[in-house]
């Protein structure tokens, strides 16, 4: 996990528009609150520790005789005169000193760019500093991990590798439009295309110095953050960033997060994609009233076209009773071993779980385990943690006596149908000798639901994995006791707004900072029987994000399959995948890397996706049986494979209930849930003192 960060300055942005997310036009408070740098480098440092650096790059018009005169010029990388400053944290001159030494520019005509990188390394054999540049002069802060699609080597940074591609791509500005180009008939590929190639999470911020041209952007699912900040009357500038340093998020000195009454706030989270902005000269006509240089922002198309159907999220198969695929022979044969498709909508849990364990006995016995359907899931699963999990870096302890107390991955635990698939998953993916870290976080002690699956599922991980340390970090918090933290996470939050995501923004927060109690004799490590303090050290947490929205683990669904049927319950699936990056990804990213960790997401790898998409939707829920049986029905059957038994029938649990955050955070702010309802449904937006 890395934060990147980037402002521009000097420029006239034009298509903001087109991308802007909040209704109504830009805001035109000229006490819009100002964004400082130092509060952005102390916000993004926290997310990479292990270095921070800085460069600034300005970039001016060359004095030409056709400057001015010309409205049709296409201006070249020739005509920019590109001036690099080394090291910006110690800068004591101003732009227009650095300017007047140039007398061949328009010193009226000055844009920086301010590129800021602080890295969480996790891969590769030498320490690495953002902002990285090439020889060529081309700048990348990046924040991401490449699992596929672009090779890195085992002794080499996704980062590095992704820099050294790019600086071979096509630069000139006829390929933006579909013309043939000198590039490309040398064989480079366009910046989009290897984009569109990486296979995991990523945001990114990318100067290519040939074209004059700014790239940025994040994953098509939103799994890295990255928020923007449109130029507006009050700060003109155009601003990139991981996350929001507190002093931007609103205008009121208290914790109040409502920004004015147009619904303006600073930042918005940036829509999923690929960006770019090409700085160039304005037409004549305006040179004389901008006096500044023009960036147009344009959207690139994906052009994976696997990458493009996981998007689209479509599926070929919804209905049972009209779908072909349900009278062919494979569908036949399974059919005589599943659950009769006449059984009555309403069916009792215990006649429905008899009948499922027959189901899986009988298909145990007549069908091969990679015919299964939760057999194919598994294995897409599996391949998933590993991606996620194997490196010769993390897989090295610091010290050799470390060894067998060394955790360097954690996951974020509940006991919940998914976090166990993790766990037992990830059991089988790395070295025995490493313990891994579940950790759990509580706002009632023992009593929270959460708590009491979490230490039942300890139990069930030593049946099914004796050989592995299970170390459970039980996180107590009580919300009273946390005010300085309730206004740090509402900077974190950001753009976000509500009650439900300031609930569930602190508690992931404090499940990541993994600082908390183990129980030796739950646990039973190196004899201890006793309760101690512990503060996990893992880097890399594994959660279970995007496994309910695929798999139809949301009451909605099942609200949404009994009004409309398959396709109704289709439609609600693919309309939570794709607003996932605004509603879940975006905010969790910040909250759990604010300790300087970095957020896995096995289950929206995009393997498993296609895996998931590629079966009926009636192999991945039936929702005419009960809550723990039909809803998430393949996670159930994969959690079988695993061994685990009693977490294939655990209830689906938000982490604001299951912790009772929520239950905590209603009687503070209204009162009592009941009010907390009445109030608007637990979507409140937050105007109450936190304090």
């Amino acid at each position: 996990m890395c934060g990147i960060a980037l402002i521009l300055s000097g420029v006239d942005v034009v298509g903001c528009d087109l991308y802007r997310e909040s209704d109504g036009p830009p805001s035109t408070d000229a006490e819009e609150p100002a964004l400082v740098v130092g509060d952005l480098k102390d916000a993004i440092g926290r997310r990479g520790p292990d270095s921070l650096g800085v460069r600034k790059v300005f970039v001016q018009l060359k004095q030409t005789d056709s400057v001015g005169k010309d409205d049709d010029k296409e201006y070249t990388e020739e005509d920019l005169h590109i001036c690099y400053e080394e090291n910006a944290n110690n800068n004591t001159s101003s732009i227009f000193e650095v300017a007047n030494v140039q007398d061949n520019i328009i010193n009226r005509w000055i844009a920086e760019l301010y590129f800021l990188g602080a890295t969480l390394q996790l891969r590769g054999a030498s320490p690495i500093f953002q902002p990285l540049v090439d020889s060529s002069g081309n700048i990348l802060v990046y924040n991401g991990e490449i699992f596929g699609g672009i090779h890195v080597s085992d002794d080499k940074n996704d980062a590095e590798t992704l820099l050294h591609v790019l600086e071979s791509c096509c630069y000139c500005h006829g390929s933006e439009y579909g013309k043939v180009c000198y590039c490309t008939k040398l064989g480079a590929q366009f910046i989009p295309e290897i984009i569109s190639k990486i296979k995991g999470p990523w945001a990114l911020i990318y100067w290519q110095q040939k074209s004059g041209t700014l790239w940025f952007g994040r994953d098509a699912f939103g799994r890295r953050s990255l928020l923007v900040h449109w130029p507006t009357m009050g700060d003109a500038r155009f601003v990139l960033s991981s996350v929001s340093p507190a002093l931007t998020i609103g205008k009121n000195s208290d914790t109040e997060v409502e920004c004015s009454s147009s619904n303006m706030c600073y930042w918005e989270e940036l829509p999923c994609g690929i960006y770019s902005l090409r700085l160039k000269a304005p037409n004549a006509s305006e040179q004389l009233v901008k006096q500044k240089l023009v960036g147009e922002i344009r959207k690139h198309k994906w052009t994976d076209p696997l990458l493009n159907r996981l998007i689209e999220w479509e599926r070929t198969y919804l209905d049972p009773k009209v779908d072909p695929f349900f009278s062919n022979d494979l569908q036949l044969r399974r059919d005589q071993l599943a659950l009769s498709s006449n059984s009555p909508k309403e069916v009792h849990k215990e006649d429905a779980r008899m009948e499922l364990e027959e189901h899986r006995s009988d298909i145990h016995n007549h069908i091969p385990g990679d015919a299964w359907p939760a057999a194919k899931v598994l294995n897409a699963l599996k391949q998933s943690v590993m991606r996620r999990t194997v490196s010769r870096i993390f897989q090295t302890p610091r010290q050799e006596d470390e060894m067998g107390d060394h955790s360097p991955i954690a996951i974020l635990f509940s006991g919940g149908l998914d976090s166990m698939i993790l766990a037992a998953i990830l059991d089988q993916c790395i070295d025995s000798k490493y313990t891994i870290d579940l950790l759990n976080v509580s706002f009632d002690g023992q009593l929270a639901p959460d708590r009491i699956s979490a230490r039942a599922g300890v139990a069930e991980l030593q049946n099914v994995a004796p050989h592995r340390r299970w170390r459970l970090v039980e996180i107590d918090a009580v919300l009273s006791n946390l005010a300085w933290e309730a206004k740090h996470l509402l900077s974190l939050i950001h753009p976000a707004k509500t009650y439900m995501d300031l609930n569930i923004g602190i508690a992931l927060w404090l499940a990541a900072g993994g600082d908390g109690w183990v129980d030796g004799g739950l646990c039973k490590l190196h004899n201890n029987h006793q309760r101690y303090r512990y503060k996990s050290t893992a880097r890399i947490l594994l959660v279970g994000s995007g496994a309910d929205e695929q798999c139809a683990g949301y009451g909605r669904h099942r609200t949404k399959y009994r009004l409309g049927g398959w396709v109704a319950l289709h439609e609600e699936m693919r309309l939570d995948v794709q607003r996932i990056w605004k509603r879940n990804m975006g905010r969790d990213d910040r909250c759990i890397s604010d300790h300087g960790k970095e957020a896995r997401f096995p289950f929206l790898d995009e393997d498993v996706i296609k895996t998931l998409l590629d079966f009926p939707l009636w192999e991945i829920a039936e929702l005419d049986k009960p809550s723990g049986i039909g809803d998430k029905k393949i996670l159930r059957e994969v959690s079988w494979l695993l061994g685990l038994k009693q977490a294939a029938e655990m209830p689906k649990r938000a982490i604001q209930f299951g912790s009772r955050i929520a239950r905590e955070s209603n009687r503070k702010n209204f009162g009592s849930n009941r009010a907390a309802n009445q109030a608007s449904a637990g979507s409140v937006k937050i105007h109450h003192s936190l304090s």
